[in-house]
């Protein structure tokens, strides 16, 4: 069984996928939205993960779970707003959202998803 791992460094893979299905490390917002509002910065970090799929040949139509981690609870709702926008309808993946620290101060959002690759 192959295991091909994408943009890997010391500490971690930007990918991996086995047997079909990809596992994406933790994606944040861009630099240029990090002093943004939980808005702009679910758009970027979601903005990513589509960059991320299409890289490895999967799109978010195949997106089987995802984790959201909130460093605010209070942010869940305008969180959930660019989510919904974001999720093809009828394409919901298995979700959990938790609220957690934050690898850095200025991020309020991560989340890590996989999806199916074809």
């Amino acid at each position: 069984m192959k295991i091909q791992r994408h943009d890997t460094k010391a500490r971690m893979s930007r990918a991996v996928i086995h047997q079909g299905v990809a596992y994406l490390c933790g994606q944040v917002a861009g630099p240029e939205a990090r002093e943004g509002d939980i808005t702009a910065q679910t758009e970027s970090m979601l903005a990513r993960v589509d960059a991320l799929l299409k890289e490895i040949g999967s799109s978010r139509e195949q997106l089987l779970t995802a984790t959201v981690y909130l460093k605010e609870g209070s942010d869940v709702a305008a969180m959930n707003a660019v989510w919904d926008a974001w999720v093809p309808e009828g394409y919901a993946p298995a979700r959990t959202c938790v609220c957690a620290p934050l690898p850095s101060d200025e991020l309020k959002v991560e989340i890590t998803v996989t999806a199916a690759v074809s």
